[in-house]
């Protein structure tokens, strides 16, 4: 299941954190959300233990939304040691987050 990342959490789970971290922006009335939210689910599990899969509501966390500048939903940020390194705005693949993922997990 991914990591629910709030307002209050986020810099000690991601910020301060090595390695990387996926983090989606959504929210439960959003219907793009809803079709990726399956996908960063799988994600998950398949990166347990290698990489941070998190998600963020914003409607309960519009400090984290106003801070990275998330204006469309879904966003998703790809972090690697608290710094943004990749970001994607809207519906993709599951193949396409892999490769993102991948090409941080490899770069050095």
């Amino acid at each position: 299941m991914a990591f629910e990342l709030t307002d209050a959490n986020f810099q000690e789970n991601v910020l301060d954190k090595k390695g990387v971290a996926v983090v989606d922006f959504w929210a439960e009335w959003c219907g793009p959300c809803r079709m990726i939210g399956p996908i960063i689910e799988e994600l998950a599990t398949e990166y347990d233990g290698k990489a941070l899969i998190a998600k963020v509501d914003v409607d309960e966390n519009s400090e984290l939304s106003a801070k990275f500048g998330v204006r469309s939903i879904p966003t998703i940020l790809i972090l690697k040691d608290g710094e943004i390194v990749d970001k994607h705005v809207g519906v993709t693949t599951k193949q396409a987050l892999i490769d993102k993922i991948e090409a941080q997990m490899a770069a050095a």
